[in-house]
């Protein structure tokens, strides 16, 4: 049987993170959508005109909501344009930026903090004005915690992103790798059975391709201790 030439291994195309961009698009689009929204309604009254109401959205509430979202966008790019180890720490950065998106949704959702002196500073009232209450809006604020966690979910996953398992399929999918496993297969069920055991159609194949012969035993002594063709 004529050897084939040698082939040379095709490109292995790493894996798109799909996922994970979808993540951050959504990510980015909570955060953005959270920091339209109305977090905190002041209510405050200074004994000389009406009483005063201020509606706070997210970005006042909290000021790097949006560029954060805006980082998101990037990274979505970014994700794109490197991989590698470069990916993987992307990933760990947008872990990062997820983490500090989370703080202000869990402070207000837990009501850590002085919410009511924080929105009367943020309204920018006289300074004879008195805070009489502040309406806390949980929804903007959970959207930007599941917006958060969608985002580290997505650095999570470029962290675990490789290119391993990718580059594992697509080396038994080529037919050189294939050959060559197939015969080693073959080798070894040989060595330890002494002959040909039974294996795949696509291992026997193979194995024939590689110019190994699946059915091809070794030569021992006979059942009589005599060698093969040698009879007293």
């Amino acid at each position: 049987m004529s050897e084939e030439p040698a082939a040379t291994p095709a490109p292995v195309r790493a894996a798109k993170p799909v996922v994970s961009v979808a993540l951050l698009a959504l990510a980015a689009a909570g955060l953005w959508v959270s920091s339209r929204m109305t977090w905190v309604t002041v209510h405050s009254a200074d004994g000389l005109t009406e009483p005063r109401t201020d509606d706070l959205d997210g970005a006042t509430w909290f000021g790097a909501l949006t560029p954060l979202a805006l980082v998101l966008v990037a990274a979505i790019a970014a994700v794109f344009a490197v991989k590698g180890v470069l990916r993987q720490l992307l990933g760990v950065v947008i872990a990062v930026v997820a983490a500090v998106a989370a703080v202000p949704g869990f402070a207000l959702a837990a009501g850590a903090g002085r919410t009511e002196e924080r929105a009367g500073t943020l309204a920018e009232l006289p300074v004879r004005a008195v805070v009489s209450g502040a309406d806390v809006h949980l929804a903007p604020a959970i959207l930007s915690i599941v917006a958060a966690c969608c985002a580290l979910i997505a650095g999570v996953l470029l962290t675990r992103r490789p290119g391993e398992s990718s580059q594992l399929s697509g080396k038994y999918d080529n037919p050189v790798f294939r050959r060559a496993d197939a015969s080693a297969q073959v080798s070894k069920r040989r060595d330890e059975t002494g002959t040909a055991a039974p294996l795949s159609d696509r291992v026997l194949w193979d194995a024939l391709d590689a110019g190994t012969d699946p059915t091809d035993t070794p030569e021992g002594p006979d059942d009589d201790g005599t060698s093969p063709g040698r009879r007293p």
